[in-house]
């Protein structure tokens, strides 16, 4: 019988999600369209009526979790956050719940969160759109191939990346980044032999390229996410059944050490890894804290 129910709460929440998205898609869309038109002015009001829009859409995804499908959290750390501060936001990944989890704890405390994407993705059919009108910054990246190729290129992925960017300069923004690239798996963890026990290995390079064109960007966000009754899938966690969920905000500055050309120049390449491997050794200090494992318990994470 609970489990009947838990199946029927969740899919009265999953209702909820998609009504309450369509009810904010329709005027979303229809600021998407007007912004195509090039007059500066009336595209940057769309663009804080859209961030707006975004944001009502989150915290009514919030209204439905606080009092449809509770959950158990527990936010510790930095609280010292601004929606008038450039950061860059980086976490831990292991389920699709954590965007869900990141976008309730920062909605309206920081910017709204930017995904930096491919810039083939501006041609997928209303994402594109919607993703270009929400100032989703769009990167192109050169294969070292490519460099090969045409030397020319040198140098025109950063300078493309920072023309889309220079909107940011005088708006403050959050920018997210799943620094593993992927989410946390087992096999992936052994594949890869990660030095960290709960932890994928970190991608540096492009977390080193988006701090390289956008310099506003002055601190890290540093986000460890700890599933304590192991991780939910996205129709668990719609059925209350997320379990408890520990969150571990840190705020690090952003140094000169860790601007620099990441592609070309070895000796900056190998600073930026130790000091992204330095925040990802901590992070899984957290995560071992949080574990019921004994031997992690006796120290030996």
């Amino acid at each position: 019988m609970k489990q009947l129910w838990s199946q029927i709460r969740g899919s009265i929440v999953f209702c909820g999600y998609v009504i309450n998205t369509l009810f904010w898609a329709t005027p979303l869309l229809l600021l998407c369209l007007i912004k195509l038109i090039p007059i500066k002015p009336l595209q940057n009001t769309c663009s804080s009526m859209l961030d707006f829009l975004a944001s009502c859409w989150i915290s009514c995804n919030g209204w439905m979790e606080r009092y449809l499908h509770p959950i158990s959290l527990s936010v510790t750390g930095a609280t010292d956050l601004s929606k008038d501060d450039w950061y860059m936001v980086i976490s831990n990944h292991q389920s699709w719940v954590d965007i869900l989890v990141l976008q309730g704890i920062f909605n309206r405390k920081i910017p709204f969160l930017k995904f930096f994407l491919k810039r083939e993705l501006i041609f997928v059919p209303v994402l594109g759109l919607v993703w270009w009108a929400l100032d989703f910054p769009f990167m192109r990246r050169y294969s070292p191939t490519e460099l090969k190729k045409n030397p020319k290129l040198k140098g025109k992925d950063i300078e493309i990346t920072r023309k889309a960017c220079s909107k940011f300069k005088y708006k403050p923004v959050s920018v997210m980044n799943f620094v593993e690239g992927t989410r946390f798996k087992d096999s992936k963890h052994a594949k890869q032999h990660s030095p960290f026990n709960h932890l994928l290995r970190p991608k540096a390079g492009g977390m080193a390229f988006a701090l390289a064109a956008m310099p506003e960007i002055n601190k890290i966000v540093d986000v460890t996410i700890h599933y304590a009754d192991g991780v939910p899938s996205f129709f668990d966690y719609l059925s209350g059944k997320g379990g408890k969920i520990s969150v571990d905000i840190q705020i690090r500055p952003i140094t000169a050490a860790m601007r620099g050309d990441y592609q070309n120049d070895r000796q900056f390449k190998q600073q930026f890894q130790q000091e992204l491997n330095q925040i990802w050794l901590h992070k899984d200090q957290f995560l071992c804290q949080r574990t019921s494992d004994p031997q992690h318990l006796q120290g030996e994470c």
